[in-house]
């Protein structure tokens, strides 16, 4: 996402502000993140990383966090 949208997103997540997978799964951890100073660039991988299998998507958070700990506090 974002370098300029991200705090505000985790924090609406965070907040339950947001319909969809967080919400209903009460998901409020962020545990991978990437940053991008092109909003083009951000929604291109946005996209991207959603179209994977779960276990690609796992490797990848595993490869920045593996101990899967809420990285929230570093934005």
């Amino acid at each position: 996402m974002s370098i300029c949208i991200l705090p505000f997103t985790v924090s609406e997540h965070k907040e339950k502000l947001v319909e969809g997978f967080t919400k209903k799964y009460n998901v409020d951890k962020l545990v991978y993140f990437e940053m991008y100073e092109d909003i083009k660039l951000c929604i291109e991988r946005e996209k991207e990383i959603k179209g994977w299998r779960r276990e690609k998507k796992n490797k990848l958070v595993e490869s920045m966090n593996p101990e899967w700990k809420d990285l929230s506090y570093r934005l």
